[in-house]
């Protein structure tokens, strides 16, 4: 049988103020073990950190965490899940 593969959520927000809260929040909204992961996302050809998106990642292996109820708490930043 083939190796299963772990799932990877990422949410797409406008700053990184917005990503921070989003971090803090999943573990109580969600039961998140791991730290998420933050990732600045400069938009192509754009230098200035003021036109970066940031990048919430986050380790589901168990595949247990809500795929609208992440969407939902991006949205309350202004951001959005990633679709697969």
């Amino acid at each position: 049988m083939g190796r299963v593969t772990d799932v990877r959520h990422v949410l797409v927000l406008p700053d990184r103020d917005a990503a921070e809260e989003v971090a803090e929040e999943l573990p109580d909204r969600f039961g998140v073990r791991e730290q998420p992961q933050l990732v600045r996302d400069a938009l192509a050809g754009e230098d200035d950190a003021e036109d970066a998106q940031w990048l919430v990642v986050v380790e589901d292996p168990e595949r247990r965490l809500d795929r609208t109820a992440l969407d939902e708490l991006a949205a309350e930043h202004e951001g959005w899940l990633e679709a697969p």
